[in-house]
């Protein structure tokens, strides 16, 4: 370029100095165009070269992701998601109440009603213990409380006077009454610890347990809405003068109560139609509510034909209605709740029982579940959260057993477990690629936004293997085999190791998926340094307070989007996994904590005390309103 000005320099030697340095000037810039433009070409040629190149198959047998792969998608739809949710985020902290006036306010415009008695204590102990308060992470508690204040409480205390396996609370003090021993499950002990933490500050009650692993109240839809309507109408802000601030002291209703008990009736060995118990639940509008059960199940499970209300793009937008059945009833042949659960107690009338977890039709009343509050590792991890995400395998890993109900040799191919394992199988997914009948649990995706480039490529199976360490431990045969294999899954996957959940930590991507109902597992998982994928049709204590694809990842009840959010995360957006893998885990150290689930507990037992007392209508909290 220096040698070209030099010689225009050279034929112009008459031209004057001034003249010259304004030709100068001239000539770099043409030269800087030239330069840029030239660069420019280079960096087009490179980039098209990636795009044209193949799709790299796995290098080693380390299974590290390739390093050719094709540059990242730019505007892909889990940007514009997750930009979205960072603002609902920020929308939703921003009302968090620092004083107990400022909660007080919040919860009588959220609510309709004085806060219980009790609320000023309750939130001393959330300010000692650097608790974060939103009046929308308890909204949970109103939706499970609401529909009981349609009945008389005295009817409510009859319902459950003669249960056998409960938490009693009288004069401050807190135990757990059984008569039998077998219901003495670690977890219920782990219950009644955490309702002794808050004594002496609650009034007396009783709390029925549910110990099973299924969820088991189902009222139908007419009856709950009658009984929200009901509870809408008799809200009511009184004078606080009015206010009566002590609970009515319970008797001993066994000795001092002549009314009989309210007899319930409760359904079981109907395992297999869990389903037509369940869509009474839904609203009339939706399409779960004519949906029968399946007699045969197909091969592979039939999937949604048109996308979900839910997603966008292939993705899930609103989380909480993803796990809903009634918007989805291709779940009753894709999930072995509804195909045939372990075991079965359900009843279609309103019952105050307590629960771990609950389907959205579900009409328990949710609390922590008991193996989160214990501090065994396989459930915690232990004081491991993980390293530093920059030294962790560029891996997903999953370890379990079959579970999430009765699997048998004429219906196993419409578990979720076994389809999330399959489709983690790439050699299953290769074989299934050349059309061998190798997967009946599961297609390959055929939406455009699932299709991923190496789906594309045909080599969907070599990509999966180069980033998935997914197996059972244990395959919960029915009926069990005493070497623990299983006749009817041995000739599709074979059994594995298990891996130490601190170990698990290792990786970067945790998916989390249901068992035989909820998976004792997130918590851990979300305090970890990892990133969580979540799929579930199960509610818990906690939705309220997580922000999906901000403090996690969602994915599909069918698991068809799991290889799209895959690609997009190894694919270019590791500093994005990173993100939100980091964001989950400092905000879970601060909102589900074992404090935070003690006082959740505690706001609910306030209120589940006050819609049982016979004096309710004029239960309140109005000290933050007297002079």
């Amino acid at each position: 370029m220096m040698m070209m000005v030099k010689r225009l320099l050279a034929f112009n030697g008459t031209i004057s100095n001034a003249s010259i340095q304004h030709k100068l000037k001239y000539l770099f810039a043409a030269a800087l165009v030239a330069l840029v433009f030239y660069l420019a070409v280079l960096n087009q040629f490179d980039h098209i070269f990636i795009i044209d190149s193949p799709h790299d198959s796995p290098h080693d047998s380390t299974h590290e992701p390739s390093h050719n792969s094709p540059p990242p998608i730019t505007n892909h739809p889990i940007d514009k998601l997750a930009r979205d949710a960072q603002v609902q985020f920020k929308q939703v902290l921003a009302k968090r109440s620092i004083t107990l006036e400022q909660a007080a306010s919040r919860y009588r415009e959220r609510r309709g009603r004085h806060p219980p008695p009790g609320f000023d204590k309750w939130f001393l102990a959330a300010q000692k213990s650097d608790a974060i308060v939103v009046e929308d992470f308890f909204d949970r508690v109103y939706h499970d409380i609401g529909p009981f204040w349609a009945f008389d409480p005295a009817h409510l205390r009859r319902m459950i006077k003669d249960e056998q396996h409960y938490i009693r609370v009288r004069d401050g003090k807190a135990w757990f009454v059984s008569d039998h021993l077998e219901l003495r499950q670690p977890w219920v002990q782990r219950w009644t610890e955490l309702v002794q933490e808050m004594m002496p500050n609650l009034p007396d009650l009783d709390m029925v347990l549910n110990v099973m692993d299924e969820t088991r109240v189902l009222v139908p839809w007419e009856d709950i809405n009658k009984y929200v309507a009901e509870e809408q109408r008799q809200r009511n802000i009184f004078h606080p003068s009015e206010a009566v601030a002590e609970y009515t002291k319970y008797q001993d209703e066994h000795h001092d109560d002549d009314e009989p008990a309210i007899k319930v009736e409760w359904i079981g060995n109907e395992l297999h139609q869990y389903w037509d118990h369940y869509r009474v639940t839904c609203p009339p509008d939706t399409p779960g509510r004519n949906a029968s059960s399946l007699e045969t199940l197909a091969r592979p499970p039939i999937y949604p034909t048109e996308a979900m209300p839910f997603t966008v793009e292939g993705f899930i937008k609103n989380f909480t209605a993803s796990t809903d059945p009634c918007l989805q009833p291709h779940l009753r042949g894709m999930h072995g709740t509804f195909i045939e659960s372990v075991s079965m107690s359900t009843t279609h009338s309103l019952f105050p029982i307590f629960g771990g977890c609950k389907l959205p039709g579900n009409n328990e009343i949710l609390i922590p579940a008991g193996m989160i509050l214990d501090s065994y590792d396989l459930f915690s991890g232990g004081d491991s959260h993980g390293g530093k995400w920059a030294q962790k395998k560029n891996e997903l890993v999953w370890r379990g057993v079959a579970s999430g109900g009765r699997h048998k040799d004429d219906n196993w191919w419409g578990f979720h477990r076994l389809r999330f394992i399959q489709m983690m199988n790439g050699t299953t997914v290769s074989l299934l690629e050349a059309g061998e009948d190798v997967a009946p649990s599961f297609r390959l995706p055929e939406a455009s936004e699932h299709q991923v480039l190496a789906q594309k490529e045909n080599s969907l199976g070599n990509w999966v293997s180069s980033f998935s360490n997914a197996a059972f431990v244990r395959f919960e045969c029915f009926p069990q085999q005493e070497d623990g294999n299983c006749w009817y899954l041995d000739p599709y996957m074979k059994r594995t190791e298990s891996i130490h959940m601190k170990d698990q930590y290792d990786y970067k991507f945790l998916p989390d998926i249901d068992g035989n109902s909820y998976s004792g597992r997130f918590r851990a998982f979300m305090r970890s340094t990892s990133l969580v994928l979540k799929s579930t049709i199960y509610a818990e204590w906690h939705d309220d307070r997580l922000t999906p694809w901000v403090h996690f990842v969602p994915f599909d009840n069918t698991y068809d989007d799991i290889y799209a959010i895959l690609e997009y995360y190894l694919n270019g957006h590791d500093e994005q996994a990173e993100k939100i893998a980091e964001a989950g885990r400092e905000w879970s150290e601060k909102v589900m904590r074992r404090e935070d689930m003690m006082l959740y507990v505690w706001r609910l037992l306030l209120e589940y005390a006050r819609v049982m007392d016979p004096s309710r209508e004029k239960l309140g909290f109005v000290g933050d309103l007297k002079d």
